[in-house]
């Protein structure tokens, strides 16, 4: 499960590369920083249950946050 979050690293930081070559920096920052999270987590040898539970926790919060920005933030 530990290898799991630094695959996420991973594709995240790909991701980041890619906002920041298309001149979205806000996204870029985000990514990045999400990239330093999971590889962290990806280090730290928690049990495989806690790791479960961060990645529930953070799928709701972004879904959340996704959802909140695309009904309210965003002009149609």
């Amino acid at each position: 499960m530990p290898r799991m979050f630094r695959v996420l690293g991973f594709w995240t930081l790909v991701i980041g590369l890619m906002a920041l070559a298309g001149d979205m920096y806000t996204m870029a920052l985000l990514f990045f920083f999400q990239t330093a999270a999971f590889v962290i987590l990806g280090y730290m040898n928690l049990k495989e249950r806690t790791y479960i539970l961060l990645f529930w926790g953070y799928m709701i919060l972004s879904f959340t946050g996704f959802t909140y920005w695309s009904f309210f933030k965003m002009d149609i």
